[in-house]
């Protein structure tokens, strides 16, 4: 599969894509988990389809140490036990605010509700941060068909 185009060397895309990484990078300060925040990537990925994203966030993920049964169940959350309840509540979050054109009235309040009960509101809102930004990345690969399976672990950092 090739890129139908690449980003990175349009001058304007790579100014602002610089930018939403800049936005994620300082997201690592928020005393959000790393692997909470990898789980949300990795599942807002699978549920967009975005491959380049998906094979990123898998990765980075099991250089951090995440068992292979944790990263491969990300998908099915919902019915695996390796999740943790504030693991499990970002993860919704992270569905619903993937999904928002589905549900009419966005968010679900019990959902919010829920992660608030796992989070404070500096990681609420690093959670949506994180949500938009992987979002954000999500579309602008779909739309480029950017590939998959060369990243290498810290390649945008």
């Amino acid at each position: 599969m090739e890129a139908r185009l690449n980003l990175m060397a349009s001058p304007v895309a790579a100014k602002a894509l610089k930018h939403i990484v800049a936005a994620s990078h300082a997201l690592g300060e928020s005393g959000l988990p790393f692997a909470t925040r990898e789980f949300v990537n990795l599942r807002a990925s699978q549920i967009n389809g975005c491959a380049g994203c998906v094979d990123m966030h898998t990765k980075e993920l099991a250089h951090a140490g995440e068992s292979a049964v944790r990263i491969n169940l990300v998908a099915v959350w919902r019915e695996a036990t390796v999740f943790s309840e504030a693991e499990r509540a970002a993860l919704e979050l992270a569905e619903e605010g993937t999904r928002i054109a589905d549900a009419s009235g966005g968010v679900p309040d019990e959902v919010w509700e829920n992660a608030a009960k796992h989070y404070d509101e500096e990681q609420l809102a690093a959670l949506v941060a994180q949500i938009a930004i992987i979002n954000a990345f999500n579309r602008g690969n779909v739309m480029t068909r950017q590939p998959a399976g060369d990243y290498q672990v810290g390649q945008y950092r």
